[in-house]
């Protein structure tokens, strides 16, 4: 070390240490700028402000003992050499902390003045060749995401013709097909589907990879999202002579997720356990909540396949990953299915696993965090410490039209976002994320600090404020229902707390029962 512009910070208590420390590093002339703070707090605050050449770090600190203190440093300060400096001649922490990040382990009493400065030396070295690789491999991820996306779309545009065009000889608009040429053109078509598929995967991933995925959350039902993933799979199931049921539990409350996305991961893994399965085997896809993750929906799907050997369970969700015993009619993908599976849950905050052993079947489980409406309630339905004295909710039902030209649904809910907002008193009223119920269908909730006829004077207002727009006319219709919440006494000992999240599990099952339920008041515009 012999440029004056290296900058040391020591972080260490003991003042005796601190000043042996400052010794070696004069004895070994490096020449270094030397700041010294005796808290971790302080060594992350000075790194923040002026990020130091290397770090000497104590790991036994008056707010941070042990393994701790270096995995709160390499964590707040990942880009900094560290080199720890340690009282305990430990081997077994010195590998714990050299595998997780940290350059070097020296211990205290044990080293001179050149080995010191040979430990900060090599430390800075390493850490700027790590910083260059990683780099280097970010640009290399850059670039290769780039050339497939780029192949990806350039290959959209022919196989869309090769469909097109075998479509049309499959109806006869260009001759009479005789049946040994029906047979090749089908076999055309499948393998046209299957590369369309393989596409469509290749950008998902990528797009993944670069962090281009997003989620739109709404607030649907986990039940829901099971039986129309469930009837998309029928026919599959059927041609294959696989049983698929579902079962969803009745106490499952609604979800904070995007539909879409949640369906795209339901399809892939009922897709992958009917490949997997035999004929006359079963698939079941259930729904349920699980009494030691209460803030979480458990969603799976078990099948009767041949099962997931311990080395392949391992890998099964790496990107593409394919298992070498499956049959040439199983692997008909790039292996992305799982990857992109996983991270779709991982960006909802869940988590995706596979429980499985060989000839006995498969079960993959993923959870989707359930949908808090107690916290978003608390301000809107209660005042001074007490429940309001009345609340509605109130629901607007959008359709889409459906067949060609259909609109696109969440650009409707999103117009339909913009108009409501005006109408509401943000101190009184609250919008609820939309919840899903068909896939021409959402439902948009407003949670109101109104009784009956103050209800009537808020549907008016977004009556006539829906109507008034030609987008949502064009698009299908909507309608609007109100009816009161029963509210928990107001009187009662209970605490505020509970008594909110009272009013919020009757909400949640008003919001339930959305299109099976009676109205007191309705107003309803547009045709579907």
């Amino acid at each position: 070390m012999t440029s004056s512009s290296k900058r040391v910070l020591l972080i260490e208590d003991n003042p005796g240490d601190a000043d042996l420390i400052r010794l070696r590093l004069v004895e070994g002339k490096s020449g270094a700028d030397v700041a010294c703070v005796d808290r971790l707090a302080d060594g992350l605050d000075s790194i923040s402000h002026d990020p130091p050449s290397v770090v000497l770090l104590d790991l036994n600190l008056p707010d941070s003992r042990g393994a701790e203190t270096f995995r709160n440093l390499l964590s707040k300060a990942p880009g900094v050499p560290v080199v720890v400096l340690s009282g305990q001649d430990d081997e077994e922490l010195a590998l714990k902390a050299v595998h997780q990040g940290v350059q070097d382990y020296l211990v205290k009493g044990a080293f001179d003045s050149k080995q010191l400065a040979r430990a900060m030396r090599y430390a800075m070295e390493r850490q700027a060749l790590l910083t260059s690789l990683d780099m280097s491999r970010k640009q290399q991820l850059q670039f290769k995401d780039q050339f497939l996306s780029h192949v990806s779309h350039e290959l959209r545009t022919p196989l869309t013709s090769i469909h097109q065009f075998v479509t049309i000889l499959l109806d006869g608009l260009a001759g009479p097909v005789s049946p040994e040429h029906r047979e090749h053109l089908e076999t055309i078509l499948r393998s046209a589907r299957q590369l369309r598929t393989m596409i469509g995967d290749l950008l998902e991933a990528s797009r993944t990879d670069s962090g281009k995925v997003r989620v739109e959350r709404r607030c649907i039902s986990a039940g829901a999202l099971v039986h129309h993933a469930v009837s998309m799979m029928q026919a599959s199931a059927a041609a294959k002579g696989v049983g698929l049921e579902m079962a969803v539990d009745a106490r499952v409350p609604l979800v904070y997720a995007d539909p879409d996305r949640v369906l795209q991961v339901l399809t892939n893994l009922i897709d992958n356990a009917i490949k997997f399965t035999p004929a006359e085997g079963s698939v079941v896809v259930r729904a349920c909540l699980a009494e030691t993750d209460p803030e979480f929906v458990y969603l799976s799907v078990t099948d009767t396949g041949r099962g997931i050997s311990p080395e392949h369970r391992a890998l099964i969700f790496e990107r593409l990953y394919q298992d070498p015993n499956a049959t040439d009619g199983s692997r008909t993908g790039l292996g992305l299915g799982l990857y992109i599976a996983k991270e779709l849950v991982r960006l909802h905050g869940g988590r995706i696993w596979v429980e499985s052993e060989s000839g006995q079947g498969s079960i993959f489980s993923f959870t989707l965090p359930l949908f808090s409406l107690a916290k978003l309630l608390v301000p809107i339905i209660t005042d001074q410490g007490q429940l309001r004295e009345a609340v509605t909710l109130l629901q607007i039902e959008l359709r889409t039209r459906r067949g060609p030209g259909m609109s696109n649904m969440s650009e409707l809910q999103q117009r339909c976002l913009e108009l409501l907002q005006p109408c509401i008193l943000p101190a009184k009223d609250i919008i609820l994320p939309a919840m899903s119920t068909a896939e021409n269908e959402e439902v948009i909730a407003v949670v109101a600090s109104a009784d009956a006829a103050g209800a009537v004077v808020l549907m008016k207002r977004i009556r006539e404020k829906l109507e008034a727009s030609r987008e949502l006319k064009a698009a299908g219709g909507f309608r609007i229902s109100a009816a009161a919440v029963d509210l928990p006494f107001r009187d009662s000992t209970e605490p505020l707390e509970k008594l909110v999240q009272q009013t919020a599990d009757r909400i949640n099952e008003m919001l339930l029962a959305a299109f099976h339920r009676e109205n007191d008041m309705t107003m309803e515009v547009g045709s579907s």
